[in-house]
């Protein structure tokens, strides 16, 4: 089942990408007392993701903070290592916060997975970007299959 707003993010470990190397880190304490915007790309240096999705909450990082966000996290069905190399070459350098999700459990757990294998991709997670406010979702934007509308910066930012 699809996660909604007004639930609650599920209780998973995400690995946190750190200079000192991967952190595992749980859920329930990575979004807890604070508002998180969360996105989600199917997979690191993939065009759209690394052309568009990421770079676009890099440049709207300050923005978004002047809203009230407190921090900005980007997941993907990647290891820490890819995670941790895509943002070094993205220069998300403390405006983004890398959070792979190696075996897609959080994706699964949230229920935004999706099927990549017909691009050999495999399991992955789908498009999108979550508002959450102490752990609780406030903004769901989940993207139609092949599209990037809902799930960027821009529109995040002016929903807010």
């Amino acid at each position: 089942m699809t996660i909604q707003v007004g639930d609650r993010i599920p209780t998973t470990t995400l690995v946190k990408v750190t200079e000192e190397g991967p952190e595992q880190i749980g859920s329930d304490e990575y979004f807890a007392g604070r508002k998180v915007a969360l996105f989600s790309v199917p997979g690191a240096f993939t065009p759209t993701c690394s052309a568009k999705h990421l770079p676009g909450f890099v440049d709207k990082a300050d923005e978004l903070k002047a809203k009230g966000i407190d921090e900005i996290a980007c997941t993907a069905v990647n290891d820490a290592f890819v995670m941790g190399a895509w943002g070094k070459a993205s220069g998300v350098d403390g405006k983004v916060t890398m959070l792979a999700d190696g075996n897609g459990t959080f994706a699964k757990a949230m229920g935004l997975e999706m099927d990549g294998s017909a691009f050999g991709l495999g399991q992955r997670g789908k498009r999108y970007s979550v508002l959450v406010n102490d752990g609780v979702v406030e903004q769901l934007n989940v993207e139609a299959p092949g599209q990037f509308e809902v799930s960027s910066a821009d529109y995040l930012l002016g929903r807010l």
